[in-house]
């Protein structure tokens, strides 16, 4: 089973705090932390990685904190967990070097290669500004579900 790590889901978790207030002023790592319950320690290593990828500007000072690099909706869910955990692999020899003990007898390599490519597409398809939750079909304010974000077909 594909799972993301605990700091690919506090970098998505911020990113998409950080696009709903776009409009405000720079949001502080302390803030983030407390808005979430993420160790502040942990969340200011992934901001900084954020930042070095370029999904992230920071700003020193009084006033200082996070704002988003470019528009919410020009910056996938796939860009920020790369960034946060760096290639993803769903087995070992889907990797850059493709490579693995099996390699001249393996015949699941291409369909596997195919999955990792489909899991990276639908990722890139998620933008950040998509990523909310959305009232139930009954209406009910009270009840939350996930928003929609893909469908297989």
């Amino acid at each position: 089973m594909l799972k993301l790590t605990k700091k690919a889901d506090y970098g998505l978790m911020a990113m998409k705090h950080l696009a709903e207030r776009a409009d405000e002023d720079a949001c502080s790592a302390k803030d983030v932390a407390e808005a979430y319950g993420i160790p502040p320690e942990a969340l200011a290593k992934i901001l900084q990685r954020l930042v070095k990828a370029g999904l992230l500007h920071s700003q020193h000072g009084t006033n200082g904190g996070y704002i988003l690099a470019r528009d919410a909706s020009k910056i996938s869910a796939f860009e920020v967990i790369r960034a946060i955990d760096g290639p993803l692999f769903i087995t070992s020899c889907v990797t850059v070097r493709g490579e693995c003990d099996q390699s001249d007898r393996c015949t699941i390599r291409e369909p596997l290669r195919r999955v990792n490519q489909s899991i990276e597409d639908v990722l890139r398809r998620i933008k950040i500004s998509e990523m909310r939750e959305e009232l139930t079909e009954s209406g009910d304010s009270n009840r939350k579900k996930p928003a929609e974000l893909v469908t297989l077909t």
